[in-house]
């Protein structure tokens, strides 16, 4: 390899990792070492990363794009556990799960990861034992989003579910207009909302209709986020 090309690659992956939770704060050198035997993979839109049940080669972070990770249930429906974009990490149960994979994982758009070997991370981690409690501090942060997902999963339409996710991002008593910034595509957004693009198009265009909602380009805007929570209570038939 070139050595110019070496270079840059290490770079590139420590300033994705100085973006991940896990790592922030570490000492370069740890970093360095990490991306010495970290492995880059890149990914087509819709293409696979992971399987449900397929050996564990260690956990990920999210370089760009976005990754889909989901359960299929018997009968093909596909639930949607979360969707995880650029400085994002996941799958770190595998570290410290003898089984494989708990879900799939896949590309919502092009897209490209970090692989963190399962090995030479361990034997840093026997190393440097505060890594220890950032893993645990990260699985805390995923089991969060589990326990959203089960609280989503009783909001049976896509416009609840739409609501509920713009109310999340509104400021708590916010009154006036709020402006929400879309930080990936609508394809993601209906894919983390177990929806199609088309169906989420269709909710949209229905808020705006009813003065509820605009859409301008990355932006959502909520001109009267109080009139949104009344109908967000009326959905589930609390007034």
């Amino acid at each position: 390899m070139n050595p110019n090309l070496g270079q840059f690659r290490l770079t590139a992956i420590g300033a994705t990792l100085r973006m991940v939770q896990i790592f922030a704060g570490l000492p370069p050198a740890d970093l360095e070492e990490i991306a010495g035997f970290a492995v880059l993979k890149s990914l087509e839109r819709d293409a696979y990363l992971f399987r449900e049940g397929e050996p564990p080669e260690g956990f990920y972070v999210v370089q760009r794009g976005a990754i889909n990770v989901h359960r299929v249930s018997p009968s093909g429906k596909e639930q949607v556990i979360a969707i995880f974009r650029a400085g994002a990490s996941f799958a770190e149960v595998a570290l410290v799960s003898a089984g494989g994979y708990p879900a799939d994982a896949r590309a919502v758009e092009d897209s490209t990861v970090i692989l963190i070997p399962k090995a030479p991370f361990v034997a840093l981690l026997g190393r440097r034992t505060d890594l220890g409690l950032r893993m645990l501090a990260a699985m805390s942060a995923h089991l969060r989003v589990l326990v959203n997902l089960v609280e989503d999963m009783t909001l049976k339409d896509v416009e609840t579910r739409l609501i509920n996710w713009i109310l999340k991002r509104c400021p708590a008593g916010s009154t006036g207009p709020v402006d929400i910034e879309l930080d990936s595509t609508k394809r993601v957004l209906a894919a983390e909302l177990s929806t199609s693009s088309e169906t989420l198009s269709r909710t949209f265009a229905r808020l705006r209709d009813e003065d509820l909602l605009e859409v301008k380009g990355s932006t959502l805007a909520v001109p009267n986020p109080d009139a949104l929570r009344e109908r967000f209570r009326h959905l589930l038939g609390e007034s």
